[in-house]
């Protein structure tokens, strides 16, 4: 009678069979230390922050000039003075018009503590001459203080002949060499973002470990025949940033292979006019602590800090940038301690894939070169 008795235990609950993956929220039983680091150690440029948008967008290609503004300096400097964030980063700035107001908005009414950077002028892109409009528009936003220029994923995925129509246009195309050498010329880093994470490019389905993320967000999956893979967009990178050995590009996202560290490496190595920052990346990096560390011992004069913010309730839709106290504790006990096995988001459920991360640790050398130090002499800021 035991014997059946333990027999009808072992069979499994046919009532749990059937629990949804996002239903799925288990807590760790691991008893693991936990080190909170409320400020950083060292004072902290966020090189990755978006607190402004170009509004009129088609296909993923801003063409105009107006800007939706996101937050107000007011808004954001309690969470930076809390944070120990010196200064941010605005990227998506805008162009003409739209930019002068961001820098108005943000620059000149907390100087110091934010930077805008001008972004490219596809409006114009239909144009003959696109590529001496293009580089007027740089001369007009270095004039009027845009300290860098940042180029989205537009370029390689969503940017086309006629804008939003026609053939794709590829990262290498020479249309753009006016603009990268204009900024050559005014000493402003491309702020480049290339491609995305390498399982946006395979089919969303049982094997892909971010099926969660791209079952929510359809539109960030780029496999198909109407897109390039992920390996030939970064090939085209590679050909335009061999053409311009004079320009600066720091490659967001860990130049979009913080799964391949040996691959971002060989790019360092082969152009010294890269660096790269950990924005939104975390998650990659600290899943792969001792190759990471590797990484950060390396490249530690190369790396730039960012998160990727965006200010609430923009923010809301991608939780592990939501731009808050939070994210910034995360990022720093990454950095700092060697804490094992914890979120790398704020969000309950991690938004990328179902793992943890550790933290690395780092020296103060190293922690006061990516926080600070790095990311002034890019942008010519005063040292400590």
């Amino acid at each position: 009678m035991e014997s059946g008795k333990n027999q009808l235990q072992t069979q499994p609950d046919a009532s749990k069979a059937d629990l949804r993956l996002r239903d799925f929220k288990p807590r760790s039983m691991l008893h693991a230390s936990r080190t909170p680091i409320d400020t950083p150690r060292f004072p902290v440029i966020d090189a990755h922050a978006h607190l402004t948008w170009t509004t009129n967008v088609r296909s993923g290609v801003c063409v105009g000039e107006e800007v939706t503004v996101f937050a107000e300096p007011a808004d954001l400097l309690p969470v930076m003075d809390r944070k120990g964030i010196r200064t941010m980063i605005n990227l998506t700035g805008g162009v003409g018009k739209g930019l002068e107001e961001s820098i108005r908005r943000f620059d000149q009414a907390a100087p110091g503590r934010f930077l805008t950077m001008t972004e490219p002028s596809y409006g114009l892109f239909a144009e003959p001459n696109f590529a001496q409009l293009q580089a007027d528009a740089i001369e007009h936003a270095h004039r009027v203080g845009a300290r860098g220029l940042k180029l989205l994923k537009s370029l390689g995925l969503y940017l086309r002949e006629n804008i939003d129509e026609g053939e794709l246009i590829g990262v290498d195309d020479t249309r753009f060499d006016a603009m990268w050498e204009a900024c050559a010329g005014h000493g402003m880093p491309v702020f480049l973002h290339v491609s995305d994470p390498e399982a946006f490019f395979l089919p969303t389905d049982a094997t892909n470990e971010r099926y969660e993320e791209l079952a929510n967000h359809p539109d960030w999956s780029f496999y198909g025949p109407e897109f390039p893979s992920n390996a030939e967009i970064l090939a085209a990178r590679d050909r335009m940033i061999a053409r311009h050995p004079n320009t600066t590009f720091a490659l967001m996202h860990v130049g979009n292979g913080a799964e391949n560290l040996a691959a971002v490496a060989a790019c360092l190595d082969r152009f010294p006019n890269t660096l790269v920052d950990i924005s939104a990346r975390i998650g990659e990096l600290g899943r792969q602590p001792r190759a990471a560390r590797q990484f950060f011992d390396k490249y530690q004069d190369r790396i730039l800090f960012g998160t990727d913010a965006v200010p609430p309730p923009f923010g809301n839709d991608v939780p592990q940038q939501l731009f808050c106290d939070e994210l910034y504790e995360i990022y720093y006990r990454f950095l700092e301690t060697e804490d094992e096995y914890f979120d790398y988001a704020p969000a309950q459920t991690p938004p990328q894939g179902r793992w943890s991360i550790y933290g690395l640790g780092l020296p103060d050398a190293i922690l006061r070169k990516v926080y600070h130090d790095n990311a002034a002499r890019l942008l010519r800021l005063p040292h400590e």
